[in-house]
Protein backbone atom coordinates (compact mmCIF):
# COMPACT_ATOMS: atom_id res chain seq x y z
CA UNK A 1 0.00 0.00 0.00
CA UNK A 2 1.29 3.87 -0.79
CA UNK A 3 2.19 5.94 1.79
CA UNK A 4 -0.72 7.46 3.10
CA UNK A 5 -3.40 7.95 5.95
CA UNK A 6 -3.60 4.43 7.81
CA UNK A 7 -7.21 2.38 7.47
CA UNK A 8 -7.51 0.57 11.31
CA UNK A 9 -6.08 -2.96 11.12
CA UNK A 10 -4.55 -2.21 7.77
CA UNK A 11 -0.53 -2.36 6.86
CA UNK A 12 1.01 0.93 5.82
CA UNK A 13 4.75 1.05 4.83
CA UNK A 14 6.29 3.81 5.19
CA UNK A 15 10.25 4.95 4.61
CA UNK A 16 12.33 7.13 6.15
CA UNK A 17 16.41 7.20 7.15
CA UNK A 18 17.87 4.59 8.94
CA UNK A 19 20.00 5.82 11.72
CA UNK A 20 20.38 3.28 14.26
CA UNK A 21 20.29 -0.60 13.46
CA UNK A 22 18.13 -3.14 14.43
CA UNK A 23 14.59 -4.97 14.39
CA UNK A 24 11.88 -3.78 16.91
CA UNK A 25 7.97 -4.35 17.05
CA UNK A 26 5.94 -2.55 19.74
CA UNK A 27 2.80 -0.57 20.44
CA UNK A 28 3.11 3.41 19.78
CA UNK A 29 3.59 5.94 22.10
CA UNK A 30 2.79 9.27 19.90
CA UNK A 31 4.33 12.69 21.01
CA UNK A 32 1.99 15.49 20.12
CA UNK A 33 3.28 17.84 18.18
CA UNK A 34 2.04 21.78 18.61
CA UNK A 35 -0.83 21.28 15.75
CA UNK A 36 -2.22 18.63 17.52
CA UNK A 37 -2.67 20.42 20.72
CA UNK A 38 -4.00 23.89 19.40
CA UNK A 39 -7.40 24.87 19.05
CA UNK A 40 -7.43 28.60 18.12
CA UNK A 41 -10.36 30.60 19.20
CA UNK A 42 -11.29 34.14 19.43
CA UNK A 43 -12.06 35.71 23.38
CA UNK A 44 -13.96 38.80 24.08
CA UNK A 45 -12.17 41.86 25.87
CA UNK A 46 -13.43 40.29 29.18
CA UNK A 47 -11.83 37.24 28.77
CA UNK A 48 -8.05 39.25 28.11
CA UNK A 49 -6.45 38.99 31.68
CA UNK A 50 -7.68 35.28 31.98
CA UNK A 51 -6.00 34.50 28.92
CA UNK A 52 -2.65 36.57 30.39
CA UNK A 53 -3.19 34.78 34.04
CA UNK A 54 -3.51 31.38 31.96
CA UNK A 55 0.12 32.17 30.18
CA UNK A 56 1.77 33.20 33.16
CA UNK A 57 0.75 30.19 34.79
CA UNK A 58 2.17 27.70 32.31
CA UNK A 59 5.07 29.85 31.94
CA UNK A 60 5.46 28.95 35.75
CA UNK A 61 4.65 25.26 35.72
CA UNK A 62 7.25 25.02 32.12
CA UNK A 63 10.20 26.21 34.34
CA UNK A 64 9.07 24.30 37.34
CA UNK A 65 9.13 21.30 35.11
CA UNK A 66 12.43 21.94 33.53
CA UNK A 67 14.31 22.44 36.31
CA UNK A 68 12.67 19.18 37.59
CA UNK A 69 14.41 17.78 34.71
CA UNK A 70 17.78 19.52 35.39
CA UNK A 71 18.15 18.29 38.75
CA UNK A 72 17.08 14.32 38.54
CA UNK A 73 19.58 14.29 35.83
CA UNK A 74 22.18 15.95 38.02
CA UNK A 75 20.96 12.94 40.47
CA UNK A 76 21.39 10.50 37.92
CA UNK A 77 24.45 11.71 36.76
CA UNK A 78 22.78 10.79 33.13
CA UNK A 79 24.07 10.73 29.69
CA UNK A 80 22.22 14.30 28.73
CA UNK A 81 24.15 16.96 30.82
CA UNK A 82 21.47 18.99 32.61
CA UNK A 83 23.05 22.21 31.36
CA UNK A 84 21.88 21.66 27.89
CA UNK A 85 18.14 22.56 29.24
CA UNK A 86 19.54 26.05 30.26
CA UNK A 87 18.82 27.34 26.24
CA UNK A 88 15.02 26.48 27.66
CA UNK A 89 14.83 28.34 30.65
CA UNK A 90 16.34 31.49 28.62
CA UNK A 91 13.73 31.85 26.13
CA UNK A 92 11.33 31.09 28.96
CA UNK A 93 12.90 34.93 30.42
CA UNK A 94 13.09 36.01 27.20
CA UNK A 95 11.13 39.68 27.64
CA UNK A 96 10.65 40.45 23.83
CA UNK A 97 9.30 37.12 22.85
CA UNK A 98 6.74 37.08 26.54
CA UNK A 99 5.97 40.65 25.84
CA UNK A 100 5.06 39.74 21.99
CA UNK A 101 2.37 37.03 23.56
CA UNK A 102 0.89 39.21 25.93
CA UNK A 103 0.76 42.13 23.26
CA UNK A 104 -1.13 39.92 20.79
CA UNK A 105 -3.47 38.19 23.23
CA UNK A 106 -4.68 42.25 23.60
CA UNK A 107 -4.87 43.24 20.16
CA UNK A 108 -5.46 40.05 18.38
CA UNK A 109 -8.08 38.88 21.02
CA UNK A 110 -7.89 35.24 20.30
CA UNK A 111 -7.12 32.30 23.35
CA UNK A 112 -3.56 32.18 24.13
CA UNK A 113 -2.43 28.48 22.95
CA UNK A 114 -3.35 30.25 19.01
CA UNK A 115 -1.09 33.47 20.01
CA UNK A 116 1.75 30.87 21.21
CA UNK A 117 1.57 28.74 18.07
CA UNK A 118 2.30 31.84 15.95
CA UNK A 119 4.63 33.75 17.96
CA UNK A 120 7.05 30.71 18.23
CA UNK A 121 6.74 29.56 14.64
CA UNK A 122 7.35 33.01 13.55
CA UNK A 123 10.63 33.54 15.62
CA UNK A 124 11.69 29.80 14.54
CA UNK A 125 11.23 30.74 11.30
CA UNK A 126 13.31 33.82 11.32
CA UNK A 127 16.37 31.54 13.04
CA UNK A 128 15.55 28.68 10.82
CA UNK A 129 16.03 31.16 7.34
CA UNK A 130 19.65 32.35 9.08
CA UNK A 131 22.89 31.19 7.75
CA UNK A 132 23.91 31.13 11.26
CA UNK A 133 24.51 27.46 12.50
CA UNK A 134 24.06 28.48 16.08
CA UNK A 135 20.94 30.38 15.65
CA UNK A 136 19.41 27.79 13.31
CA UNK A 137 20.52 24.47 16.12
CA UNK A 138 18.11 27.37 18.83
CA UNK A 139 14.84 26.45 16.56
CA UNK A 140 15.20 23.15 18.17
CA UNK A 141 14.85 25.26 22.18
CA UNK A 142 11.96 27.46 20.86
CA UNK A 143 9.84 24.88 19.44
CA UNK A 144 10.68 22.46 22.27
CA UNK A 145 9.66 25.38 24.99
CA UNK A 146 6.34 26.23 22.76
CA UNK A 147 5.12 22.60 23.10
CA UNK A 148 5.84 22.17 26.48
CA UNK A 149 3.85 25.67 26.96
CA UNK A 150 1.14 24.09 25.12
CA UNK A 151 0.81 21.09 26.96
CA UNK A 152 0.71 22.92 30.39
CA UNK A 153 -2.36 25.42 29.12
CA UNK A 154 -4.17 22.36 27.29
CA UNK A 155 -3.80 20.43 31.14
CA UNK A 156 -2.24 17.55 29.35
CA UNK A 157 -0.19 15.42 31.92
CA UNK A 158 3.84 16.47 31.40
CA UNK A 159 5.34 14.04 28.98
CA UNK A 160 8.26 12.42 30.24
CA UNK A 161 9.40 9.37 28.64
CA UNK A 162 10.81 8.63 31.96
CA UNK A 163 7.78 7.83 33.14
CA UNK A 164 6.57 5.39 30.74
CA UNK A 165 5.41 1.53 32.38
CA UNK A 166 5.69 -0.55 29.46
CA UNK A 167 7.84 -0.88 26.34
CA UNK A 168 6.51 1.73 23.45
CA UNK A 169 8.46 2.60 20.05
CA UNK A 170 7.95 6.58 20.32
CA UNK A 171 6.72 8.52 17.23
CA UNK A 172 7.25 11.99 16.54
CA UNK A 173 7.40 15.10 14.64
CA UNK A 174 10.75 15.13 16.54
CA UNK A 175 11.87 14.38 19.47
CA UNK A 176 14.00 17.60 21.76
CA UNK A 177 16.17 17.21 24.50
CA UNK A 178 13.67 17.83 26.82
CA UNK A 179 11.39 15.18 25.99
CA UNK A 180 14.47 12.32 25.99
CA UNK A 181 16.99 13.51 28.38
CA UNK A 182 15.23 10.97 31.23
CA UNK A 183 13.84 8.47 29.10
CA UNK A 184 14.23 4.88 30.21
CA UNK A 185 16.33 2.46 27.66
CA UNK A 186 14.09 -0.39 29.20
CA UNK A 187 10.98 1.76 28.17
CA UNK A 188 11.71 2.76 24.95
CA UNK A 189 12.87 0.23 22.30
CA UNK A 190 12.55 2.63 19.34
CA UNK A 191 12.37 5.63 17.52
CA UNK A 192 10.50 7.18 14.86
CA UNK A 193 10.57 10.97 14.23
CA UNK A 194 9.39 12.49 10.69
CA UNK A 195 12.17 15.05 10.78
CA UNK A 196 15.91 14.85 11.24
CA UNK A 197 19.10 13.50 9.98
CA UNK A 198 21.95 11.00 10.95
CA UNK A 199 23.80 13.81 12.88
CA UNK A 200 20.30 15.06 14.58
CA UNK A 201 19.88 14.58 18.48
CA UNK A 202 17.58 11.72 18.13
CA UNK A 203 20.10 9.79 15.87
CA UNK A 204 22.90 10.83 18.36
CA UNK A 205 20.78 9.62 21.17
CA UNK A 206 18.73 6.31 19.56
CA UNK A 207 23.31 5.12 18.66
CA UNK A 208 24.17 5.95 22.52
CA UNK A 209 21.42 4.09 23.72
CA UNK A 210 21.68 0.94 21.14
CA UNK A 211 17.96 0.89 20.13
CA UNK A 212 17.02 0.73 16.78
CA UNK A 213 16.07 4.58 14.80
CA UNK A 214 14.22 5.76 11.87
CA UNK A 215 14.09 9.86 10.99
CA UNK A 216 12.87 11.62 7.89
CA UNK A 217 9.69 9.71 7.71
CA UNK A 218 6.81 12.07 6.51
CA UNK A 219 3.73 12.32 7.94
CA UNK A 220 4.46 9.36 10.11
CA UNK A 221 2.37 11.02 12.90
CA UNK A 222 -0.68 11.25 10.70
CA UNK A 223 -0.39 7.51 10.29
CA UNK A 224 -0.57 6.23 13.37
CA UNK A 225 -2.10 6.22 16.95
CA UNK A 226 -1.34 5.90 20.35
CA UNK A 227 -0.76 1.82 21.18
CA UNK A 228 -1.13 0.64 17.26
CA UNK A 229 1.44 -1.86 16.86
CA UNK A 230 3.83 -0.70 14.48
CA UNK A 231 7.47 -2.45 13.32
CA UNK A 232 10.67 -0.54 12.49
CA UNK A 233 13.80 -1.67 10.63
CA UNK A 234 16.63 0.58 11.73
CA UNK A 235 18.95 -1.44 9.44
CA UNK A 236 16.58 -0.44 6.27
CA UNK A 237 14.83 2.68 7.19
CA UNK A 238 11.71 0.65 7.08
CA UNK A 239 8.65 1.59 8.95
CA UNK A 240 5.39 -0.77 8.93
CA UNK A 241 2.25 -0.01 11.25
CA UNK A 242 0.13 -2.74 11.70
CA UNK A 243 2.19 -5.20 10.16
CA UNK A 244 0.61 -8.84 8.79
CA UNK A 245 1.16 -12.00 9.94
CA UNK A 246 3.19 -12.54 7.07
CA UNK A 247 5.11 -9.40 7.61
CA UNK A 248 5.79 -10.22 11.44
CA UNK A 249 7.12 -13.86 9.62
CA UNK A 250 8.99 -12.48 7.25
CA UNK A 251 10.76 -9.90 9.53
CA UNK A 252 11.16 -12.60 12.78
CA UNK A 253 13.15 -14.25 10.15
CA UNK A 254 15.35 -11.51 9.33
CA UNK A 255 15.88 -10.60 12.75
CA UNK A 256 16.29 -14.00 14.04
CA UNK A 257 19.30 -14.02 11.21
CA UNK A 258 20.48 -10.86 12.30
CA UNK A 259 21.09 -12.03 16.03
CA UNK A 260 22.91 -15.04 14.68
CA UNK A 261 25.41 -12.75 13.14
CA UNK A 262 25.77 -10.21 15.51
CA UNK A 263 26.07 -13.29 18.32
CA UNK A 264 29.03 -14.50 16.17
CA UNK A 265 30.44 -11.12 16.37
CA UNK A 266 30.75 -10.89 19.77
CA UNK A 267 33.56 -13.53 19.90
CA UNK A 268 35.86 -11.18 17.74
CA UNK A 269 36.01 -8.46 20.71
CA UNK A 270 39.13 -9.73 21.44
CA UNK A 271 40.41 -10.41 18.19
CA UNK A 272 43.20 -8.85 16.27
CA UNK A 273 41.59 -6.80 12.99
CA UNK A 274 43.75 -8.82 10.12
CA UNK A 275 43.22 -10.40 7.23
CA UNK A 276 43.10 -14.00 6.56
CA UNK A 277 46.71 -13.72 4.56
CA UNK A 278 48.17 -11.79 7.21
CA UNK A 279 47.85 -8.18 7.34
CA UNK A 280 46.67 -6.29 10.19
CA UNK A 281 44.31 -2.31 10.65
CA UNK A 282 43.49 -0.73 13.66
CA UNK A 283 39.84 -0.51 14.57
CA UNK A 284 39.17 2.54 17.05
CA UNK A 285 35.95 4.65 18.19
CA UNK A 286 34.36 7.84 17.69
CA UNK A 287 33.52 9.23 21.04
CA UNK A 288 31.64 12.70 22.39
CA UNK A 289 31.42 11.73 26.45
CA UNK A 290 33.79 9.80 28.40
CA UNK A 291 30.05 8.12 29.20
CA UNK A 292 30.50 5.80 26.34
CA UNK A 293 34.19 4.40 27.66
CA UNK A 294 32.14 0.97 28.37
CA UNK A 295 30.50 0.85 24.74
CA UNK A 296 34.40 1.56 23.48
CA UNK A 297 35.50 -1.31 25.83
CA UNK A 298 32.56 -3.90 24.76
CA UNK A 299 33.13 -3.34 21.10
CA UNK A 300 36.20 -4.51 21.49
CA UNK A 301 38.00 -1.33 19.43
CA UNK A 302 41.55 -0.48 19.89
CA UNK A 303 40.87 2.76 21.88
CA UNK A 304 39.63 5.95 20.57
CA UNK A 305 40.53 7.68 16.82
CA UNK A 306 38.20 10.48 17.63
CA UNK A 307 37.52 12.46 20.66
CA UNK A 308 35.53 15.46 19.92
CA UNK A 309 36.37 17.86 22.43
CA UNK A 310 33.99 20.49 21.32
CA UNK A 311 31.12 18.67 22.81
CA UNK A 312 32.53 20.33 26.52
CA UNK A 313 31.62 23.40 25.43
CA UNK A 314 28.57 22.67 23.51
CA UNK A 315 27.21 20.62 26.18
CA UNK A 316 27.69 23.44 28.31
CA UNK A 317 27.44 26.44 26.45
CA UNK A 318 29.88 27.85 27.78
CA UNK A 319 34.22 28.53 27.83
CA UNK A 320 35.36 25.16 29.66
CA UNK A 321 38.27 25.60 31.74
CA UNK A 322 42.05 23.88 31.62
CA UNK A 323 41.36 22.01 34.35
CA UNK A 324 38.12 20.58 33.43
CA UNK A 325 39.36 19.40 30.14
CA UNK A 326 42.84 18.36 31.48
CA UNK A 327 40.37 15.60 33.95
CA UNK A 328 37.96 14.64 31.58
CA UNK A 329 40.46 14.53 29.04
CA UNK A 330 42.71 12.09 31.72
CA UNK A 331 40.09 9.94 32.67
CA UNK A 332 39.35 8.73 28.89
CA UNK A 333 43.20 8.27 28.79
CA UNK A 334 43.46 6.36 32.12
CA UNK A 335 40.16 4.02 30.99
CA UNK A 336 41.97 2.75 27.99
CA UNK A 337 45.61 3.12 28.98
CA UNK A 338 47.20 1.32 27.28
CA UNK A 339 45.39 2.18 23.89
CA UNK A 340 45.43 5.46 22.69
CA UNK A 341 42.84 8.02 22.76
CA UNK A 342 43.31 10.80 20.16
CA UNK A 343 41.95 14.32 21.03
CA UNK A 344 40.56 16.61 18.31
CA UNK A 345 41.60 20.25 19.15
CA UNK A 346 38.14 22.39 19.05
CA UNK A 347 35.90 21.64 16.15
CA UNK A 348 33.37 24.76 16.14
CA UNK A 349 31.63 26.58 13.52
CA UNK A 350 32.35 30.12 12.88
CA UNK A 351 29.03 31.06 14.76
CA UNK A 352 30.66 29.82 18.17
CA UNK A 353 33.21 31.72 19.56
CA UNK A 354 34.90 32.35 22.90
CA UNK A 355 33.24 33.01 24.99
CA UNK A 356 30.02 31.73 23.16
CA UNK A 357 28.37 34.98 23.49
CA UNK A 358 30.34 36.64 21.36
CA UNK A 359 30.03 35.96 17.59
CA UNK A 360 29.62 37.44 14.43
CA UNK A 361 27.99 36.58 11.40
CA UNK A 362 29.13 34.48 8.76
CA UNK A 363 27.49 34.48 5.18
CA UNK A 364 28.62 30.93 4.60
CA UNK A 365 29.72 28.94 7.79
CA UNK A 366 30.70 25.74 6.03
CA UNK A 367 33.39 27.56 4.18
CA UNK A 368 34.04 30.13 7.30
CA UNK A 369 36.27 30.83 10.48
CA UNK A 370 36.01 27.44 11.81
CA UNK A 371 37.64 24.65 13.41
CA UNK A 372 41.65 25.15 13.82
CA UNK A 373 40.75 28.93 11.25
CA UNK A 374 38.50 29.64 14.81
CA UNK A 375 41.33 28.48 17.26
CA UNK A 376 44.07 29.97 15.97
CA UNK A 377 42.31 33.36 16.17
CA UNK A 378 42.08 32.95 19.96
CA UNK A 379 45.65 31.60 20.70
CA UNK A 380 45.06 31.46 24.30
CA UNK A 381 42.33 29.52 24.15
CA UNK A 382 43.54 26.93 21.88
CA UNK A 383 47.09 27.02 24.19
CA UNK A 384 44.91 26.51 27.03
CA UNK A 385 43.25 23.24 25.28
CA UNK A 386 46.75 21.84 24.34
CA UNK A 387 47.74 22.16 27.71
CA UNK A 388 45.15 20.12 28.82
CA UNK A 389 45.83 17.95 26.66
CA UNK A 390 49.75 17.77 27.28
CA UNK A 391 48.52 17.11 30.66
CA UNK A 392 45.59 14.32 30.58
CA UNK A 393 49.41 12.51 28.26
CA UNK A 394 51.07 12.17 31.72
CA UNK A 395 47.88 9.37 32.11
CA UNK A 396 47.78 7.23 29.17
CA UNK A 397 48.71 6.93 25.28
CA UNK A 398 47.00 10.51 24.34
CA UNK A 399 47.40 11.99 21.10
CA UNK A 400 46.41 15.54 19.67
CA UNK A 401 44.76 16.18 16.38
CA UNK A 402 44.13 19.65 14.16
CA UNK A 403 40.85 19.49 12.66
CA UNK A 404 39.95 21.04 9.06
CA UNK A 405 43.32 21.99 8.19
CA UNK A 406 43.93 23.62 4.76
CA UNK A 407 47.11 24.85 4.21
CA UNK A 408 50.89 24.05 5.86
CA UNK A 409 50.70 27.11 7.79
CA UNK A 410 47.93 26.28 10.18
CA UNK A 411 49.70 23.37 11.24
CA UNK A 412 53.37 24.96 12.15
CA UNK A 413 51.11 27.80 13.82
CA UNK A 414 49.69 25.00 15.99
CA UNK A 415 52.58 23.18 16.50
CA UNK A 416 54.05 26.49 18.06
CA UNK A 417 51.46 27.11 20.16
CA UNK A 418 52.05 23.41 21.23
CA UNK A 419 55.85 24.12 22.38
CA UNK A 420 54.76 27.03 23.90
CA UNK A 421 51.96 25.23 25.92
CA UNK A 422 54.84 23.00 27.15
CA UNK A 423 57.08 25.60 28.15
CA UNK A 424 54.45 26.68 29.99
CA UNK A 425 54.35 22.85 32.20
CA UNK A 426 57.83 22.88 32.26
CA UNK A 427 57.96 25.88 34.03
CA UNK A 428 54.99 24.93 36.32
CA UNK A 429 56.44 21.64 37.35
CA UNK A 430 53.66 19.85 35.36
CA UNK A 431 54.24 16.37 34.24
CA UNK A 432 53.52 15.40 30.57
CA UNK A 433 54.58 13.21 27.95
CA UNK A 434 57.36 15.68 25.38
CA UNK A 435 57.22 13.35 22.66
CA UNK A 436 53.48 13.59 22.25
CA UNK A 437 52.27 12.08 18.70
CA UNK A 438 50.78 15.22 16.98
CA UNK A 439 48.57 15.10 13.81
CA UNK A 440 46.22 16.57 10.96
CA UNK A 441 43.07 15.85 9.73
CA UNK A 442 42.84 15.93 6.03
CA UNK A 443 39.32 16.88 4.78
CA UNK A 444 39.82 19.76 2.80
CA UNK A 445 40.94 19.02 -0.74
CA UNK A 446 43.64 21.87 -0.64
CA UNK A 447 45.20 19.37 2.28
CA UNK A 448 45.02 16.44 0.32
CA UNK A 449 46.28 17.63 -2.77
CA UNK A 450 49.03 19.33 -0.21
CA UNK A 451 49.63 16.31 1.86
CA UNK A 452 53.23 16.08 0.89
CA UNK A 453 54.31 19.21 2.02
CA UNK A 454 51.55 18.98 5.67
CA UNK A 455 53.53 15.20 6.40
CA UNK A 456 56.43 16.47 7.18
CA UNK A 457 54.73 18.29 10.09
CA UNK A 458 52.95 15.74 11.84
CA UNK A 459 53.19 12.27 12.86
CA UNK A 460 50.09 11.10 11.48
CA UNK A 461 47.04 11.73 8.84
CA UNK A 462 43.53 11.01 9.75
CA UNK A 463 41.42 11.12 6.75
CA UNK A 464 37.84 13.44 7.96
CA UNK A 465 35.50 12.19 4.67
CA UNK A 466 32.12 13.67 5.77
CA UNK A 467 33.87 16.79 4.97
CA UNK A 468 36.30 15.90 1.95
CA UNK A 469 32.69 14.56 -0.12
CA UNK A 470 31.58 17.21 0.91
CA UNK A 471 33.83 19.49 -0.48
CA UNK A 472 35.23 17.99 -3.28
CA UNK A 473 32.05 16.93 -4.77
CA UNK A 474 30.23 20.29 -3.50
CA UNK A 475 27.77 18.72 -2.16
CA UNK A 476 25.55 19.62 1.18
CA UNK A 477 25.02 16.43 2.67
CA UNK A 478 22.16 17.87 4.56
CA UNK A 479 20.03 18.68 1.76
CA UNK A 480 17.53 16.64 0.17
CA UNK A 481 17.60 17.87 -3.63
CA UNK A 482 21.44 17.13 -3.79
CA UNK A 483 22.13 14.14 -1.42
CA UNK A 484 21.80 11.69 -4.08
CA UNK A 485 25.27 12.96 -5.18
CA UNK A 486 26.95 12.56 -2.05
CA UNK A 487 29.15 9.56 -3.20
CA UNK A 488 31.71 8.56 -0.78
CA UNK A 489 33.04 5.94 -3.83
CA UNK A 490 32.87 8.96 -6.37
CA UNK A 491 36.23 8.33 -8.62
CA UNK A 492 37.42 11.88 -7.21
CA UNK A 493 37.25 10.91 -3.74
CA UNK A 494 39.04 7.85 -3.97
CA UNK A 495 41.73 9.05 -6.44
CA UNK A 496 42.32 11.90 -3.31
CA UNK A 497 42.05 8.95 -0.92
CA UNK A 498 45.18 7.12 -2.47
CA UNK A 499 47.13 10.38 -2.57
CA UNK A 500 46.27 11.09 0.93
CA UNK A 501 47.39 7.76 2.17
CA UNK A 502 50.52 7.40 -0.77
CA UNK A 503 51.75 10.85 0.43
CA UNK A 504 51.42 10.06 3.86
CA UNK A 505 53.37 6.69 3.35
CA UNK A 506 56.32 8.18 1.55
CA UNK A 507 57.01 10.34 4.43
CA UNK A 508 56.89 7.39 7.27
CA UNK A 509 53.51 8.55 8.91
CA UNK A 510 50.65 6.20 9.40
CA UNK A 511 47.21 7.38 7.73
CA UNK A 512 43.79 6.58 9.36
CA UNK A 513 39.89 7.66 8.37
CA UNK A 514 37.42 9.08 11.06
CA UNK A 515 34.48 9.46 8.76
CA UNK A 516 31.18 7.63 8.27
CA UNK A 517 32.72 5.40 5.18
CA UNK A 518 34.96 3.71 8.57
CA UNK A 519 31.83 2.40 9.65
CA UNK A 520 30.25 0.57 6.41
CA UNK A 521 31.65 -3.00 6.30
CA UNK A 522 31.06 -3.15 2.36
CA UNK A 523 33.87 -0.24 2.07
CA UNK A 524 36.23 -1.87 4.51
CA UNK A 525 38.02 -3.95 1.62
CA UNK A 526 38.14 -0.91 -0.72
CA UNK A 527 39.88 1.24 2.42
CA UNK A 528 42.19 -1.41 2.90
CA UNK A 529 43.44 -2.09 -0.14
CA UNK A 530 44.24 1.53 -0.81
CA UNK A 531 46.36 1.19 2.11
CA UNK A 532 44.83 2.87 4.92
CA UNK A 533 46.25 1.70 8.31
CA UNK A 534 43.67 2.67 10.45
CA UNK A 535 39.50 3.23 10.81
CA UNK A 536 37.90 4.75 13.27
CA UNK A 537 34.01 4.61 13.66
CA UNK A 538 31.19 4.77 16.24
CA UNK A 539 31.42 1.53 18.60
CA UNK A 540 28.43 0.12 17.41
CA UNK A 541 30.17 -0.56 14.00
CA UNK A 542 33.12 -2.30 15.03
CA UNK A 543 32.43 -5.67 15.27
CA UNK A 544 30.94 -5.47 11.76
CA UNK A 545 33.95 -3.91 10.16
CA UNK A 546 36.74 -6.03 12.13
CA UNK A 547 34.33 -9.28 10.57
CA UNK A 548 34.67 -7.45 7.18
CA UNK A 549 38.42 -7.43 7.61
CA UNK A 550 38.89 -11.11 9.31
CA UNK A 551 37.27 -12.32 6.11
CA UNK A 552 38.92 -10.92 2.89
CA UNK A 553 42.30 -11.39 2.27
CA UNK A 554 44.42 -8.24 1.74
CA UNK A 555 45.68 -9.62 -2.02
CA UNK A 556 42.03 -9.23 -3.06
CA UNK A 557 41.30 -6.26 -0.92
CA UNK A 558 43.99 -4.63 -3.42
CA UNK A 559 42.83 -5.71 -6.59
CA UNK A 560 39.63 -4.82 -5.48
CA UNK A 561 40.93 -1.34 -4.83
CA UNK A 562 42.91 -1.26 -8.06
CA UNK A 563 40.12 -2.15 -10.18
CA UNK A 564 37.97 0.73 -8.35
CA UNK A 565 40.46 3.18 -9.19
CA UNK A 566 39.78 2.66 -13.00
CA UNK A 567 35.89 3.27 -12.71
CA UNK A 568 34.25 5.94 -13.57
CA UNK A 569 31.42 6.05 -11.63
CA UNK A 570 30.49 5.83 -8.05
CA UNK A 571 28.21 2.89 -8.46
CA UNK A 572 30.49 0.91 -10.71
CA UNK A 573 32.73 0.98 -7.44
CA UNK A 574 29.74 0.19 -5.25
CA UNK A 575 29.32 -2.37 -7.32
CA UNK A 576 32.00 -4.23 -7.29
CA UNK A 577 32.10 -3.85 -3.42
CA UNK A 578 29.21 -5.64 -2.78
CA UNK A 579 29.91 -7.94 -5.20
CA UNK A 580 33.54 -9.20 -2.95
CA UNK A 581 31.74 -9.01 0.28
CA UNK A 582 28.82 -11.41 -1.18
CA UNK A 583 31.72 -13.48 -1.52
CA UNK A 584 33.41 -13.15 1.71
CA UNK A 585 31.10 -12.11 4.13
CA UNK A 586 27.37 -12.49 2.49
CA UNK A 587 26.12 -12.03 6.40
CA UNK A 588 27.03 -8.38 6.50
CA UNK A 589 24.81 -8.04 3.63
CA UNK A 590 21.96 -8.55 6.35
CA UNK A 591 23.17 -5.82 8.63
CA UNK A 592 23.89 -2.68 5.94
Amino acid sequence: MPEGKTRKGQAVVMHGIGVSPGVVIGPVFLVESEAAIVAEQEISPEEIDHEISRFENALIETRRQIKAIQKELENRAAMTDASILDAHLMILDDRMLLDEVIGDVRTKRRNVEGIVKSVSDRYAGVLASLEDDYMRERVVDIKDVARRLLRNLKGSLDLSLGRLSQKHIIIAAELAPSDTALLRKDMVVGFVTELGSPTSHTAVMARALEIPAIVGVRNVTGNVSNDEEVLIDGNKGIVIINPTPLQLQEYGRVAETRRTIEQGLTILKHEPAVTKDGHQITLSANVETPEEIESVIKSGAEGIGLFRSEYLYLSRNRVVSEDEQAEVYGRVAEALAPASVIVRTLDLGGDKHFPPEERFYEPNPFLGCRSIRLSLLYPEQLRSQLRAILRASAKGNVKIMYPMISNVGEVIRANSLLEEAKNDLLKAGIPFKSDIEVGAMIEIPSAALTADTIAEHVRFFSIGTNDLIQYTIAVDRGNERVAYLYEPTHPGVLKLLQHIIEAGHRHGIWVGLCGEMAADPLLTPLLLGLGIDKLSMAPLAVPLVKDAVRKVEYSRARELAQLALTCTSAVDVLSHCRKLTREVAPELLELV
